[in-house]
């Protein structure tokens, strides 16, 4: 019987598991922000600016052959479209990140990401069949997107080595890469094959991700059936204690809750997930109705920020790591200066926003650079929560995610409300003054109330049964007994 190996073999004993882990991860943020993003430049095509029939009829051939296939909905219908995602997102990132510490994250992350692909394919039909029916695919499509950033954290615990984790919280900024991809390929899809191409081409790809995910990715090295020994114990040595090898059957939510850390997170990520969601959802029809760009240039410049975002999460997370691992910084002074590089100077460019985001050229680059510094936060407080308590880091992220799926809907209700039947620069303005608040408050907090420190509350005592006696206990104290 033959031992040579097989081609595809031969070439996955060259590959880590880490490395495959790394790979996957990248693409599934790049296809998970693909997945949310779509709709915000494919509005802009789809809505059109002349009278046309409703999109509540029940002739669907009508629907269909009207304007192209373009809805006649005013900016408050529009932001009330693109803000519907986030009711369903709000439901799922704090029991999504409970689940993954509960049964692991790759099942939580894998059944997200395809029926977000799913959805996404239906998504043209439902905007032809009633405007009701296009924002329940939205929030069916937040719930299922809500609970996959929490769901990595777990697998990160049990997966990274504590001084890599900066660098592996780069994987998810890959979101911002695929943003940066997907915007101009809309636009491109857009013009030369309608808008509904944009959904299909997503959640197609979306689909065959889902099945490779699931295919190649396992739980634990403990469970992974290709890992060489010495790659498992490389991980499991490094990890150590930090997180229980028998995952804790319940939150204790009252040290949880009154931790000040753990506020701090929370507090910073809504503050600079509420900047960027409005500048993710807003900037293309900024840039339509204030700066003018055609659909094209619209969605090319709108991917500028977006490209930006990535290479600062990369280059943040490594120098993070370095520093920290040559001891010339501690955990908690990295987190803290990176937080503060990432969230504080965005706040302060919306506020120069204000006096010249009229003009083209300045407002595009003010943009790019803020959310090219707020790439950073990898390397800052969104790795943070694996420092603090590993063995709940996926509850921690799915309350700050919580509050930041909060602040989105609130956003875009912020944007349409002020920008109603007035989308001048002016209204603009007070969008940037207010964006410019929140993100140097944010920041504030975080600087006096983050740290790196493991907390005690990371490993809670197992809750015993009724009736079981403290036998284990017992014995020390027995034994450490002073016999005069």
């Amino acid at each position: 019987m033959s031992t040579e190996k097989s081609p595809i073999r031969r070439v996955t004993d060259m590959i880590s598991c880490r490395q495959v882990l790394n790979v996957m991860v990248i693409l599934g943020f790049m296809l998970n922000y693909a997945l949310r993003v779509n709709l915000t430049i494919a509005i802009v095509s789809m809505v059109s600016n002349t009278t046309v029939p409703l999109l509540n009829t029940t002739d669907n051939t009508t629907i269909a052959e009207s304007a192209g296939q373009r809805f006649n909905w005013d900016s408050l219908q529009q932001n009330f479209v693109l803000g519907s995602f986030f009711w369903g997102y709000i439901l799922t990132e704090l029991p999504g990140g409970r689940l993954a510490e509960l049964i692991g994250g790759r099942r939580v992350f894998g059944h997200s990401m395809l029926w977000a692909s799913v959805l996404t394919l239906i998504t043209p039909f439902a905007a032809m069949l009633h405007y009701v029916a296009l924002i329940i695919v939205r929030v069916l499509l937040g719930f299922m997107l809500g609970a996959s950033w929490p769901a990595i954290h777990p697998m990160i615990a049990v997966w990274i080595k504590p001084m890599d984790r900066s660098k592996f919280m780069s994987n998810m900024m890959a979101s911002s890469l695929g943003a940066a991809i997907t915007m101009p390929i809309c636009g491109f899809l857009i013009e030369y094959c309608g808008w509904t191409s944009v959904f299909y081409a997503t959640g197609g790809v979306g689909l065959i991700w889902s099945i490779t995910w699931f295919m190649t990715i396992y739980e634990s090295p403990a469970v992974h059936p290709r890992i060489t020994t010495e790659e498992r114990r490389e991980i499991e040595e490094a990890i150590g204690n930090t997180t229980s090898k028998k995952r804790p059957s319940y939150v204790p939510w009252r040290q949880l809750l009154t931790s000040g850390p753990v506020w701090a997170i929370i507090l910073v990520h809504g503050a600079s997930v509420f900047g960027f969601f409005t500048v993710v959802n807003q900037l293309p029809t900024y840039m339509k109705n204030v700066l003018h760009f055609n659909i094209k240039e619209n969605g090319l410049l709108s991917s500028l920020p977006y490209l930006g975002k990535y290479i600062m999460a990369v280059s943040a997370s490594y120098l993070a790591d370095y520093l920290r691992q040559a001891n010339r910084l501690s955990t908690t002074a990295a987190r803290k200066l990176f937080t503060t590089f990432a969230v504080l100077p965005p706040g302060l460019m919306m506020i120069a926003q204000i006096f010249m985001g009229h003009n083209r050229v300045f407002a595009v680059t003010i943009f790019t650079i803020q959310l090219t510094l707020n790439g950073a936060v990898t390397a800052g407080y969104l790795g943070n929560g694996l420092d603090i308590a590993p063995n709940f880091s996926g509850t921690i992220f799915g309350l700050a995610n919580t509050l930041s799926s909060l602040s989105g809907f609130l956003s875009n209700f912020m944007v349409g409300w002020l920008t109603h039947k007035n989308q001048t620069y002016g209204q603009w303005q007070i969008v940037f003054g207010i964006l410019a608040g929140v993100y140097i408050t944010g920041s504030i907090i975080y600087l006096f109330l983050g740290t790196g420190e493991l907390q005690e509350w990371n490993n809670p005592p197992e809750r015993k049964k009724k009736g079981e006696e403290d036998a284990e206990e017992g014995v020390p104290l027995k034994n450490n007994k002073i016999i005069s």
